[in-house]
């Protein structure tokens, strides 16, 4: 049985990690919520881009475009997220599976027709260990997320694509659905799938930052219930009229591009919100676990001290009785 010394160490060493813990789990809550309004702030431009291409292709546009056009891949460009820093739960080793698993899908085309392009620390020293060559160092992006770094990224992937020097880029990254809910999410940036990108889930609770289970059951629930209100008005017409000048084609080139930043910069927002949210969640369990750690200990130094008192008491009872 350990020593009342050894025990009062013990609880000290463990209040000590409590308090880096449930420090780290306020600050994780704060940047969460800065998160949450850049992604707000974010949608109302997304729903409107969504609703322009809705309306042309409600209007049976034919749409061509090369960034639409699908090919033979022969060399492939993946998209990762990840955040700088650890202690965030399963968040980054999740992602670096995922993206082992692209890489075994695709080795086929040979390690130099594959190009990554790792956003955040923890990949790109996971991309080195495979052997593999980064693309380029996007660290930065990963703390402080900015639209001109996430054009500049979709721009030189639209030129390679427009040339031939990939045939396929894909992204893999956590989709934020909620505080208590980040989806491990794979999918094509170019070519650009219209069609799936207008359908993806795009409801989000942006409102709260409680992870519990009824929050998560909640949110569940009014999405279902917010699928049935869409099914009932999926059969009314588009109201609006647009005239398109120069020409739909021209139109359709120029938005496809935008939409292309902004699923980048979507996916950036995503990933470093899940961030937040997945530390959030660690540090608020390790508090948790740090406060149970410290009901057991208490208990024991209690117990070992009141059978120290009593192991005294017996002593000088039994030498007053000898006596």
């Amino acid at each position: 049985m350990p020593s009342l010394k050894e025990i009062k160490g013990r609880i000290a060493s463990v209040n000590s990690t409590r308090k880096i813990t449930s420090a780290m789990k306020m600050v994780a809550s704060s940047k969460l919520h800065h998160a949450q309004v850049a992604i707000e702030n974010m949608l109302p431009y997304e729903s409107m881009l969504e609703h322009i291409l809705k309306t042309f292709l409600a209007s049976d546009a034919d749409v061509r475009s090369t960034y639409v056009a699908e090919r033979p891949v022969k060399r492939v460009a993946l998209l990762v997220f990840s955040s700088n820093s650890s202690l965030c739960g399963g968040f980054n080793a999740n992602v670096i599976k995922e993206m082992q698993k692209a890489i075994e899908q695709y080795q086929h085309l040979g390690k130099e027709n594959i190009v990554i392009y790792p956003i955040g620390r923890k990949v790109a020293e996971k991309v080195n260990k495979l052997g593999f060559k980064p693309a380029g160092n996007y660290n930065a992006l990963a703390d402080k997320p900015n639209v001109q770094g996430c054009t500049e990224i979709a721009r030189e992937l639209g030129m390679m694509y427009i040339k031939g020097e990939i045939d396929r880029v894909e992204m893999i990254y956590h989709h934020f659905k909620s505080a208590g809910s980040q989806i491990l999410t794979r999918k094509t940036f170019l070519p650009i799938d219209i069609e799936s990108e207008l359908t993806a889930d795009k409801e989000r609770d942006l409102k709260s930052n409680v992870a519990t289970r009824e929050a998560v059951e909640y949110l569940r629930q009014r999405d279902k219930e917010q699928a049935e209100n869409r099914r009932e008005l999926d059969g009314k017409p588009l109201n609006d009229n647009f005239i398109v000048e120069p020409d739909l084609d021209s139109v359709m080139n120029k938005l496809i591009p935008k939409l292309a930043h902004l699923m980048l910069y979507t996916a950036l927002l995503d990933s470093i919100a899940s961030e937040h949210a997945a530390r959030m969640v660690a540090m608020q369990t390790a508090t948790d676990n740090a406060d149970e750690l410290l009901r057991e200990l208490n208990l024991q130094y209690n117990k070992s001290r009141q059978q120290a008192i009593t192991s005294e008491l017996l002593d000088i009872v039994g030498g007053t009785v000898n006596n």
